[in-house]
């Protein structure tokens, strides 16, 4: 009875010591938790203060496609601020309406007035953006809605040895004209300007697309920078070769003896400090009086060994006053062909537009743009207009953006009615887009 007794007390104690030590487990735990909890607490609120600092000082636009630090998505951050990521994603789909004129139609082959209408997917850009070490800002992002080397949008790291001196190399925006480097999913209309992105006409084949005035996206390295806060400047090297191409093709020039490459340079002045490249985001209504002046000027040596060695330049203007948005701009191309082309024929071509935009409150922005171009050269005379409105509507606490906008492309001071069918061909008559834009 004793011994029973004894085994007994003994399982009563080994027990007893178990749920002890079990209970004081738990309580550790617990503990541990609730002190991690506070913790990742901490963390989670210095970080929410970096990022919205980081919103607050810089709004950094630098990838070109929505900012890095606002109030779309998320973004992680470092306790000092100096590492950034920001996943982000752009979505475009587009209703699209386009009337062109009888001129360039087969009626033969039944073509229709109305082409190229319906629903379209400009951009379906995934990418990724940030900061590291406090000096370096990089950006790598696709367009899925895009073929063959576009795909591939951007790719690029930028070093800052100082805020004065950077350095970027990649896949990147070309230095010239505002309406292309103003943040993609910041622009006022859907459509950039005509005169911008539609081919030049020439009285010659060649062996690549008629050149445009625009440059678009290319590889290379750029020297940038902001001094005083005031005067911005951007000097680079690319391919020449446009944004469809990711690869190396260049050579040396037989015509100029020197690389066959697009160089390029780009001067600004922002008088009340750094002017965001924007033309509507709510957001900045309350930012004051923002303002730019810039001249930039490129030259494309031998892009291709049969076509043309083509002189830009281009003057700027552009505005952020509380709910007004004003830009305007002017540009110059000049054409010449390789030796091997056997031409000796040069030509000149102008354009421009202007622009007006202003926001009734938060969600509702109106606009209207006039745009010109000589399109077939300063030789012969007429011009084409084109004037448009636009109608922006931002979704409150959605990051939707809806916008309806509507062109007419006008024929204007032709010699011949031979001249005036020619010159805006390709190019609708009527033309209206309704978009719908997502963004985090």
């Amino acid at each position: 009875m004793k011994l029973y007794r004894a085994y007994a007390a003994i399982i009563a104690a080994g027990l007893s010591s178990v749920a002890f030590a079990e209970q004081t487990d738990k309580d550790a735990v617990l503990n541990d938790n609730k002190k991690t909890a506070i913790e990742m607490n901490v963390t989670t609120e210095n970080t929410d203060e970096n990022v919205q600092k980081q919103r607050e000082v810089t709004y950094d636009r630098e990838n070109g496609v929505l900012p890095i630090a606002d109030n779309r998505g998320f973004s992680l951050a470092s306790k000092d601020g100096k590492f950034i990521l920001k996943p982000y994603l752009m979505l475009q789909t587009t209703l699209r309406f386009n009337y062109y004129p009888d001129e360039g139609l087969d009626k033969a082959y039944n073509q229709d007035n109305v082409a190229n209408s319906g629903f379209a997917i400009p951009f379906g850009i995934i990418g990724f953006t940030g900061k590291a070490f406090g000096k370096i800002d990089y950006n790598v992002c696709v367009n899925a809605a895009a073929k063959g080397g576009a795909l591939l949008q951007q790719a690029w790291i930028d070093y800052a040895a100082s805020k004065a001196l950077r350095f970027r190399v990649g896949k990147q925006k070309t230095p010239f004209a505002g309406a292309f480097l103003t943040t993609l999913g910041e622009t006022l209309f859907p459509a950039m300007p005509s005169s911008l992105i539609c081919t030049t006409i020439l009285p010659y084949s060649l062996n690549a697309v008629n050149p445009t005035i625009n440059t678009g996206w290319d590889l290379g390295v750029k020297m940038h920078g902001l001094i005083a806060d005031k005067w911005g400047y951007e000097l680079g090297l690319f391919n020449g070769t446009g944004g469809n191409v990711n690869t190396a093709t260049k050579g040396f020039s037989d015509d100029n003896h020197f690389p066959s490459l697009l160089y390029a340079a780009r001067v600004t002045f922002q008088g009340n400090g750094a002017m965001p490249m924007s033309q509507g985001n709510p957001n900045l209504l309350g930012l004051g009086t923002k303002y730019l002046v810039g001249l930039s000027v490129n030259y494309n040596n031998e892009a291709e060994n049969e076509s043309t060695n083509d002189l830009r330049a281009g003057v700027e203007f552009a505005l952020l006053s509380g709910p007004w948005s004003v830009a305007a701009e002017g540009y110059y191309m000049h054409v010449g062909f390789t030796k091997r082309m056997k031409i000796t024929d040069r030509f000149n071509y102008m354009g421009g537009y202007a622009q007006l935009a202003y926001f009734l409150n938060r969600s509702w922005q109106l606009g209207v743009r006039y745009d010109w171009m000589d399109r077939n050269g300063t030789r012969k005379d007429g011009s084409l207009n084109s004037p448009g409105v636009v109608c922006n509507y931002f979704v409150p606490k959605t990051n939707i953006k809806l916008s309806a906008m509507y062109q007419y492309t006008g024929r204007w001071g032709h010699d011949t009615q031979a001249d005036r069918d020619l010159d805006n061909l390709g190019l609708a008559t009527h033309s209206a887009m309704i978009l719908m834009q997502y963004a985090f």
